[in-house]
């Protein structure tokens, strides 16, 4: 997808030279060059990726019209960035309605967007056809299933090219990430917001101990280009010349065999399922509820999903997924947030068992993800994406560890809720007598003791209408179903 900024009112990409895609009034448009048209012509074309996006795992794409051109061009924005390009055409693409980025995943979704990746790079060769390049970013999540949205990804190979040349960089940005997540515990969030194009091996190489430099999972990736690194630039100049193989046969077995391989890489280094975490037993564990509590939290939640029929939740430190496969269920698109990223990889493994339409995101709401990129605007910030976005948000069993580990405070989670949410909030107040908060308080509750209930209620109420309100048999926590004041 390469990067999006800003120009006037408009998001603009500006990094393939071929075309820039123009988000206008909800529609994602695709402005060509002279230089784009073929290989757009390959990607709508081509049977791989006829594929693919019959399955929902390539983004459709349509040419307008003259007539339609013309209505585009009469915009004022988009007709100074398409006659600044040389315009030739405009495509259009169905929008992936909320789009997410690899500092966002669990392990498992940057795992399946390379395996689409290479899917597609592996159906090309037979058709003459490969991808220009191998970033995650330009894969996007609809629900739990990656979307390729790269149209001007796929070229034309001159017969007889044995190589990939995207594949350096598939190393970088898939497989090297993956690799020392998996082994050192670095999270995907701090490889990818500082270093937009992945991993070096020389900076793998440093994590390495010597034996695992001489392993069969690193040497090859990350050793020997680490040591023949310096050799190669200084005594071959010409090592990215194109080498043609009189043979096109034999030229397409070497090119599968490179692609197998690094599918095999890609499966050594895939996430491993049952991991643990310190929030991943939670559910089935010490929650502070016993069933018959919880019974009544899932009836309350369960009842204000029925009763107002959201299509957009967003779910706020939903551990297991239990509450957004309830509201997916119910026909709701749901966006589900916790910053563990084991939980989350356990959500999006369910929602593709269950075909539930759930978007795990590993992100923080009180350190969301920021813009980054050229003027910060190649990936927009979570909550420039996420506010008015939703219908319902689900805030349960959180805003005690907002309020007491990141001393949030509450006026302010209220303030966020009302700025994420165009209609209801259903919410979970957790007073300070409760188990779990004095357990996070841990000896602080001077900090906390004009927190009561009637507070929370009055700080809801600047923002809120109380719709419905029921205490939790037995405990200390009472839950809420507030609607949006106007």
């Amino acid at each position: 997808m390469r990067g999006i900024s800003g120009v006037g009112g408009l998001q603009v990409s500006f990094r393939d030279p071929g075309g820039c895609v123009v988000h206008h009034k909800g529609r994602v448009l695709r402005i060509l060059a002279e230089s784009g048209l073929d290989d757009l012509t390959n990607y709508l074309e081509s049977t791989t990726v006829a594929r693919e996006r019959a399955a929902g795992r390539a983004v459709p794409v349509r040419m307008l019209d003259g007539n339609e051109v013309a209505e585009c061009r009469a915009e004022a924005e988009i007709g100074r960035v398409y006659d600044a390009m040389g315009g030739v055409g405009i495509a259009e693409h169905e929008p992936v309605h909320f789009p997410s980025y690899p500092h966002e995943w669990p392990a498992e979704m940057l795992h399946e967007a390379g395996k689409l990746t290479l899917a597609l790079a592996e159906g090309l060769v037979d058709e003459g056809l490969g991808l220009k390049d191998a970033t995650p970013l330009n894969v996007l999540y609809q629900g739990p299933r990656p979307v390729f949205v790269d149209a001007l990804s796929v070229e034309r190979r001159e017969p007889g090219d044995a190589r990939w040349l995207a594949y350096a960089q598939f190393v970088r940005t898939f497989i090297l990430p993956l690799a020392v997540n998996r082994d050192y515990g670095i999270p995907l969030d701090q490889i990818f917001l500082a270093r937009r194009d992945g991993l070096e091996p020389e900076d793998v190489y440093r994590l390495l101990s010597p034996w695992r430099r001489l392993s069969g999972a690193y040497f090859g990736l990350v050793t020997m280009p680490r040591l023949l690194g310096d050799r190669r630039r200084v005594r071959n100049p010409e090592l990215y010349r194109r080498k043609l193989d009189a043979n096109v046969e034999r030229a397409c077995f070497v090119m599968r065999g490179v692609l197998r391989s690094l599918r095999k890489a890609l499966d050594r280094v895939g996430p491993r399922e049952g991991s643990d975490s310190t929030w991943s037993g939670y559910m089935t564990g010490n929650n502070n509820y016993s069933p018959v509590q919880f019974e009544f939290k899932e009836k309350f939640v369960g009842e204000s999903l029925r009763t107002t029929s959201p299509a957009r939740v967003l779910d706020v430190g939903c551990n297991n997924g239990h509450f957004s496969a309830m509201a997916a269920r119910g026909g709701a698109e749901v966006v589900a947030l916790d910053y563990d990223p084991v939980v989350v990889g356990g959500v999006w493994r369910m929602a593709v068992a269950q075909g539930l339409n759930i978007l795990p995101l590993v992100v923080n709401l009180t350190r969301p993800s920021p813009a980054v990129g050229w003027r910060n605007g190649e990936c927009r910030s979570f909550l420039g994406r996420a506010a008015g976005y939703f219908d319902m948000v689900t805030m349960l069993a959180v805003i005690h560890h907002m309020i007491v580990t990141e001393r949030v405070p509450l006026a302010s989670v209220l303030e966020q809720a009302a700025e994420l949410t165009t209609r209801r909030l259903v919410i979970e107040y957790v007073d300070p007598k409760d188990s779990m908060f004095r357990r996070l308080v841990r000896g602080r509750e001077a900090l906390h003791e004009g927190l009561t209930e009637e507070v929370f209620e009055r700080a809801a109420e600047e923002r809120f209408h109380v719709e419905e309100k029921a205490h939790i048999p037995g405990g200390e926590r009472t839950m809420y179903r507030l609607r949006r004041k106007e």
